[in-house]
């Protein structure tokens, strides 16, 4: 009769969650494709209708051929910082001074998590608010009600019940695995040792089974990825159908310090979920390769998709406010409050100190970009 040990239990339980997290990438892919379909269709004006709310820009400040050429190095450009920012921590086991237990890399942690939190309060949230109040759209029901703090709101619970009920999923899951082995490896024993007359100690399984801790990174580092990813095509779009150099300049500068840095978060959650090599590669793909679509889908719907398009701007409103709500709550929640509550931090006032002072200034830095971003 065949044996089952507990590396049998660990590699079912890691494939499980590989396979849910497989699901979550194809699911989102297939969202993000019919996003594209949406704003394809809405953002195309009635042939001789012209949108009047706000003005084409010209001279200086409107010229097609440089504005295609800029938009050419933004998406190398940012294509290329996005990896690097992701993928540095990845790297960071080889150094020992930013090994995840060690002191700088909780500074460097909360660094990256006061860039996330500015992206959520200081870029996506406005940007919603412009979309939703925008002179495009009629007063009644768009400047009647505060649309966009409300799906924020909403967002922010709805992320609430995904980390409540993924934990719930993932602890269930594991318990059975637990127990299902516990059985198996009794009923081996109990055949070995009617057979041999000898019986095998069952030794604890527990240690090999993910922790709670690390299905908790592996739900944060899901969740985080999905809110950076939305908001990184919408704001890819944006670049992309632009022809305006005098914003496309600023705004590539902007964006790779933004890319940068908040790669550098996500991928310190991707380090401390302890992914394999695949799942690991699949996350750093699509943060690495989100905005650098959305400027190919702009520049492609350039010539028929309007930003001024009442459709257009209600879906582009709503997203950046679910996503807002989604930031938020993950920088507070998951990322700072688990830091500064967590014992590497209590243990220190010092660390405490340091750790304030790296999140003031990411979200400092984050927030002087919002002049051109």
């Amino acid at each position: 009769m065949p044996k089952f040990s507990p590396q049998d239990s660990k590699h079912s339980s890691n494939q499980a969650i590989a396979m849910a997290t497989s699901r979550t990438s194809h699911i989102f892919f297939i969202s993000l494709l019919l996003l594209s379909f949406i704003l394809q269709t809405s953002g195309i004006t009635e042939i001789g209708t012209p949108v009047p709310c706000v003005p084409v820009a010209t001279g200086d400040c409107y010229n097609k051929p440089e504005a295609q050429n800029l938009k050419i190095i933004a998406f190398i450009a940012i294509l290329i910082t996005s990896m690097i920012g992701v993928s540095l921590p990845l790297f960071s086991r080889s150094v020992p001074a930013l090994q995840p237990d060690q002191d700088l890399f909780v500074l460097v942690r909360a660094f990256a998590s006061g860039v996330i939190l500015a992206t959520g309060y200081m870029h996506v949230l406005p940007d919603s608010f412009d979309c939703l109040r925008s002179p495009c759209l009629p007063d009644n029901p768009w400047k009647k009600f505060p649309f966009t703090t409300f799906v924020a709101m909403i967002s922010a619970v709805v992320t609430l019940m995904i980390d409540s009920f993924a934990m719930s999923f993932y602890n269930k899951y594991n318990r059975t695995k637990r127990v299902e082995t516990s059985k198996r490896i009794i009923d081996s024993d109990d055949s070995s040792c009617k057979s041999t007359g000898h019986y095998h100690a069952i030794g604890t399984i527990d240690d090999e089974e993910p922790s709670e801790q690390l299905s908790r990174n592996r739900i944060v580092a899901q969740v985080l990825e999905l809110g950076i990813v939305v908001h990184s095509v919408v704001i890819g779009l944006s670049l992309g159908a632009s022809q305006n150099p005098c914003t496309i300049k600023p705004l590539v500068a902007a964006l790779c310090f933004h890319q940068l840095f908040e790669g550098m978060g996500l991928g310190g959650c991707i380090l401390q979920a302890e992914y394999g090599n695949k799942m690991k590669a699949i996350m750093v793909f699509f943060f690495s390769t989100t905005t650098p679509f959305g400027i190919g889908l702009g520049i492609g719907l350039s010539n028929v998709y309007s930003d001024n398009s009442p459709t257009a701007l209600i879906v582009v409103g709503l997203l950046n406010a679910c996503s807002a709500g989604l930031l938020n709550y993950m920088a507070l929640v998951d990322l700072l409050a688990a830091d500064f509550l967590g014992p590497k931090l209590q243990s220190s006032v010092k660390l405490q100190l340091l750790a304030y002072l790296a999140v003031l200034l990411g979200a400092g830095g984050m927030s002087v970009m919002a002049k051109w971003a």
